[in-house]
């Protein structure tokens, strides 16, 4: 009978009675998986290596009548690729004796070579044993020497195989070795790195353990490192890689900054025992993540609260662990049982999208530092972005038309959408972007070092004075809003003075001839018009009650004419008050906990024209309009008794004289 995986590998049943190595890894509770390489976490079965496993074997039997591998040699790789894995399976006995006979079950290389050993070897220490036990024992490390995670000498144990096979049949049994273990992963890795492994086998061959270079070897690792400073550099280069493996360092630290990893590279080689080889953050990348609608998702949760650990490693309910097993370390973040049943609670919070839900969320966000603006909106960030840029990319490439002078500058940049597109217009300008938030700097520096972009990004805050290194155009795409609705006062939020602070501090900024762009949000003219709002979504009447019960802006506006009734599925409001409503309610429930929190229309276009012309400014543009992506999101949802949804959106173009 074949027994069919998950992915759809498959094996004879009647193997299991006979084959161990099999046996270990179908029945294991045991769920070592790499993290990087899953897609859905709800979905790990602990199968995945016993799949993994199948996988090389396939590309074993192809490579086997493609190549020139003896029967011999096929035969060998066949052994190691069967018991190369072994050491993550198991039964909880099984593994517990493992563990007791010292075996690093977590360096799952030196552990299933000597699992092999003790189910395999005569015990006369014959030549293919040595050759067999070598190559486990040694499996994988190609790729881990390409990744940076481990010494190009550590393979030098391969070098002494020659003695029992001859230089040729070594080479061809690593070489189709290391495509079954690496083309198991992914033949499009295979494709990326196959004359990388070709050279690094090459070198082992002739005997050349040439180490790379510190930084070589530190971006590696993580691209992020090669803007490492000279004290992580040496760190590195004298406590670290002369000392250590570093197993699975990419995995846990992707979305850590470089002051975050050197910190927490410290306190781990604190921690560290004498003896140790192998420091393993598999346990840190185990717990970063979970899914969100589906897909595996990095939970921002624990990442927040671990950077307050970073920043105050004294607060409670986290704390960052060691276990040592012999030469292995394992290092962990633990949370108290208090911590992570909030952070449970988020999760589920978040997943539901219940209004109810969300609003509890929005209380518990000063506790893990989250600003509660437009960036973190959490895992349904890349659901907003995308839904925003489809629906405002038309006047996004609008704007950057009127960008003048070689020094270009956007606020509040997020995701940098606007910075590629300017990027890709004026690739002779220089293009800054700006944000107030470190997090957002973050991101966009990791962004900028993974696609390779000519952009830079800088902390500033126009509220709080102008632009220090000057600019020829300064963009406001989407964000003089936020400043208006979550900079704080003597009077609170939602003072049109925070505004006005920002657009002179940037005007300041401008050389002459100089431009402000601004696309953002427009109030309607103040009047007494009211617009009524049928639900044709059940769900819109709870959608407004909340809104009315939440949303604190309009402070200049006492009288909203708000009306609600139920038994019509309809209500009524003055035309701004209807106006937010609406802009809040085509983002739907997920961000409703953010999108509450801001005003959207802050000037009407004649008030901005009263403005710029007040400070002396040059208006080359100032319209107001409404963004057809609205239209389109709202109409299924509602019917409205005017002609016309409000204008949603203005373009004002100010030039310095």
């Amino acid at each position: 009978m074949q027994i069919i995986l998950s992915d759809g590998m498959s094996f004879d049943s009647g193997l299991l009675e006979t084959e161990r190595w099999l046996s270990y890894l179908y029945y294991t509770e045991n769920k070592s998986v790499n993290m990087e390489r899953v897609e859905v976490v709800e979905q790990v079965s602990g199968k995945e290596t016993l799949s993994y496993v199948l996988r090389t074997l396939d590309i074993l039997e192809t490579d086997h009548r493609n190549s020139k591998l003896t029967e011999e040699e096929y035969n060998t790789v066949k052994t190691v690729l069967r018991w190369s894995e072994v050491s993550k399976g198991g039964s909880i006995k099984e593994r517990e004796n493992w563990r007791q006979k010292g075996y690093a079950l977590d360096i799952h290389n030196l552990a299933s070579a000597e699992i092999y050993k003790d189910e395999c070897d005569t015990g006369e220490g014959s030549d293919r044993s040595t050759l067999i036990y070598t190559l486990i024992k040694t499996h994988g490390l190609i790729g881990q020497v390409l990744r940076g995670e481990v010494l190009i000498a550590q393979n030098r144990p391969l070098y002494d195989l020659i003695d029992i096979t001859g230089k040729d049949s070594l080479g061809k049994m690593l070489r189709v070795l290391n495509h079954c273990i690496i083309g198991a992963v992914s033949a499009g890795l295979w494709d990326r790195i196959k004359d990388q492994v070709e050279i690094l086998l090459d070198r082992v061959l002739q005997g050349d353990f040439t180490e790379f270079e510190t930084k070589d070897r530190m971006t590696r690792l993580d691209e992020k490192l090669a803007q490492a400073d000279e004290e992580l550099v040496s760190l590195f280069a004298e406590k670290i890689f002369p000392s250590y493996e570093l197993w699975y360092f990419q995995a846990a630290f992707g979305d850590f900054s470089l002051d975050q990893i050197k910190w927490l590279l410290k306190e781990v080689l604190a921690k560290t025992e004498s003896g140790v080889q192998y420091i393993s953050f598999k346990p840190i990348a185990d717990g970063l993540y979970y899914d969100y609608e589906g897909k595996k998702h990095l939970n921002v949760y624990k990442e927040r609260i671990i950077e307050k650990y970073i920043k105050d490693s004294s607060i409670e309910n986290v704390d960052l662990t060691v276990s040592h097993y012999g030469k292995a370390m394992l290092v962990d973040f633990k949370f108290s049982s208090v911590c992570e049943k909030l952070i449970a609670f988020c999760v589920e919070a978040e997943r539901c999208g219940l209004l109810t839900f969300e609003k509890s969320i929005t209380v518990l966000y000063d506790m893990f530092g989250f600003r509660r603006d437009a960036f973190d909106r959490l895992n349904n960030e890349d659901k907003y972005l995308a839904t925003m840029n489809a629906s405002e990319s038309s006047t996004k490439n609008t704007i950057i038309d009127y960008a003048v002078g070689s020094k270009v500058v956007d606020v509040g940049s997020g995701g940098g959408v606007l910075l590629d597109l300017l990027e890709e217009r004026y690739p002779d300008k220089k293009i800054i972007g700006t944000d107030i938030s470190d997090n957002v700097i973050m991101e966009l520096e990791k962004k900028k070092n993974k696609e390779g972009h000519n952009w830079t990004v800088l902390r500033h805050n126009f509220v709080d004075g102008p632009f220090p290194y000057g600019a020829d155009s300064i963009i406001f795409s989407s964000i003089l809003h936020e400043v208006f609705s979550y900079t704080e006062t003597e009077s609170g939020r939602f003072e049109i003075d925070t505004v006005k602070q920002a657009l002179e501090n940037a005007y300041a900024s401008l050389e002459h001839g100089g431009r402000i762009i601004i696309r953002d949000g427009v109030k309607s003219p103040v009047d007494d018009s009211v617009i009524e709002i049928t639900f044709t979504d059940p769900a819109g009447m709870d959608f407004f009650k909340n809104y009315v019960r939440d949303f604190e802006g309009l402070k200049d506006i006492a009288d909203k004419k708000i009306v609600i009734n139920e038994k019509e599925n309809k209500v009524s409001a003055c035309t701004n008050f209807a106006r937010e409503f609406l802009y809040t309610y085509t983002w739907g429930q997920e961000s409703y906990a953010h999108e509450v929190q801001e005003q959207f229309g802050y000037f009407t276009i004649d008030e901005y024209r009263d403005f710029f012309e007040g400070i002396g400014a040059r208006i080359i543009r100032c319209d107001a309009f409404l963004e057809p992506g609205y239209v389109e999101h709202l109409s299924p949802k509602v019917k409205l008794s005017v002609e016309r949804f409000p204008d949603s959106n203005c373009i004002v173009i100010a030039e310095k004289a």
